[in-house]
């Protein structure tokens, strides 16, 4: 197929390009710097300039580029400042996972795309009750907390938008496997606390494997939501030491709730407690995914064991692992 992938600069879009081309698939990428050009047609895309949130522009460049499908992995998070509020980081990508998604989507309907798949996130959305991993049919959390309430609704209207067109909504894991991906810095700093009993759990996905879902993805017929996450589901007490070791960092401290609290606020506490994890079984049984890091023990020690100093060769991933972390960390 001609795919057009919003976002083929970005740190999944670079993993993607290859693998669509690799499966046969000719690949229009777009990027919103001019310095990213010259990188996306390296990786065997035709690069495309576009600013989507310009609905008109986008438009345009749909009809132009007659797509069989269209891939949205558009996100503004390459040099996001972190601290207690969550959604002042995510002011841009949330405009993107609402407008960005409508002109997409109208631009698709009107060069009559039939595939389209686009990103979403899978780690602390579900409700805070029952289990610790949940399925794509779980409920989501009735209640956000208060300074994550506009990305979860932006979350939420992408998934809508996209599967009530007929399309795929990938809920990702957090994002591992660049060199300089934002969670580096602060656990090497012992920055990053083991919060209370370490008991919120997360979902990872190499970034590797999160292309080679979203190819997979790419071959279905919506509407569909899929968990694309790898095998194990854990507590942050139990990754947060291994992800230090594999860095070559001392063990993660341990803080009290009231402290977390205090200095980072209550999403922090919330992702270190009682977040809930994602299941990728619906992934393997609907679309043959497997994974080449099936956990991110595996994962962690190939990865950061080869990356002695963080690099700035690849844009910056968001992990649930970054939310609400204390500002002292943020960069």
């Amino acid at each position: 197929m001609r795919v057009f992938l919003a976002g083929a600069s970005g740190a999944i879009g670079t993993r993607l390009v290859p693998q669509l081309i690799d499966a046969g698939h000719e690949v229009i990428g777009t990027h919103k710097s001019p310095s990213s050009s010259a990188r996306v047609r390296a990786l065997g895309a035709k690069p495309l300039a576009l600013d989507l949130l310009d609905a008109r522009a986008v438009r345009k460049a749909v009809l132009e580029a007659e797509p069989e499908a269209i891939v949205h992995e558009g996100t503004a998070l390459a040099n996001a400042k972190w601290g207690r509020n969550f959604d002042k980081a995510f002011v841009t990508t949330n405009e993107l996972r609402t407008k960005g998604t409508d002109a997409l989507l109208a631009a698709a309907r009107e060069a009559g795309v039939r595939q389209f798949v686009a990103q979403s996130f899978a780690s602390m959305r579900n409700a805070r009750e029952g289990g610790m991993v949940k399925g794509e049919d779980d409920p989501l959390d009735p209640s956000p907390m208060p300074s994550t309430r506009q990305s979860q609704a932006a979350m939420r209207y992408l998934e809508q938008a996209v599967t009530d067109a007929g399309g795929i909504a990938l809920r990702y894991g957090g994002f591992y496997g660049a060199a300089n991906d934002a969670l580096i810095e602060p656990v090497r700093k012992r920055r990053f606390p083991i919060v209370g009993d370490g008991g919120g759990y997360s979902s990872w996905i190499h970034l590797d494997d999160a292309a080679a879902g979203t190819v997979l993805a790419l071959e279905h017929d919506g509407p569909a939501i899929y968990n694309i996450v790898d095998d194990e589901p854990a507590p942050v007490r139990e990754w947060l030491p291994v992800l230090a070791d594999a860095l070559g960092a001392k063990p993660p401290r341990h803080v009290p709730v009231w402290l977390a609290r205090l200095i980072a606020g209550d999403v922090a506490v919330m992702m270190g407690t009682d977040a809930r994890a994602a299941s990728n079984a619906k992934a393997k049984r609907e679309l043959g995914f497997t994974l080449r890091y099936p956990s991110w023990r595996q994962g962690f020690a190939e990865v950061y064991a080869k990356s002695a100093v963080a690099s700035t060769s690849e844009p910056r991933t968001h992990a649930s692992a970054n939310v609400g972390r204390p500002r002292s960390a943020s960069r």
